[in-house]
């Protein structure tokens, strides 16, 4: 497993890996619309230099929130591994927290954040709705047949 930052990598193959894995390299969330190949973050590779996990971030005041974090093998500690590269960078400058918004149906990722000292901050109500207005292709029925709808803001304080 080989940890890099993303900028290290060519373009094309973070645009490639984005449209493999969410249509299009464009995130639509209530903090903003991302263009997630323009992005700083970090990736995993594996021994062919295939992109096996990706993670992107903004800092911005005192804090460094999560746009988007993907891991092609799961159970084998590559989304872990860019969750504390972020954190890392976060401390070193001096953010105070780490924050990102999921959707409702996304329990796996609630799950996993959880499990990594995140904390449910706020619930915004009907925010996919107007997600769509931008990205309409943000399917209407996600994990588990759990109609998305609402985005979940998490959140982990920073201690040095």
């Amino acid at each position: 497993m080989i940890l890099c930052a993303i900028e290290e990598l060519p373009k094309n193959k973070i645009t490639e890996f984005f449209k493999l894995h969410w249509g299009s390299p464009e995130m639509v969330i209530s903090s903003g619309v991302y263009d997630c190949s323009e992005l700083d973050g970090f990736a995993v590779l594996n021994d062919e230099g295939e992109i096996t996990g990706l993670i992107t971030y903004i800092m911005k005041d005192s804090e460094c929130e999560i746009i988007s974090l993907d891991s092609v093998e799961e159970g084998k500690g590559i989304g872990t591994s860019l969750v504390q590269a972020a954190e890392k960078l976060a401390v070193e400058k001096n953010c105070e927290r780490l924050r990102l918004i999921t959707t409702n149906d996304n329990l796996p990722a609630l799950k996993f954040y959880q499990k990594r000292g995140f904390i449910l901050s706020r619930i915004i109500n009907n925010a996919v709705e107007k997600a769509r207005k931008i990205k309409p292709e943000i399917p209407l029925i996600g994990n588990d047949g759990i109609p998305i709808r609402d985005e979940i803001e998490l959140i982990k304080a920073i201690h040095e």
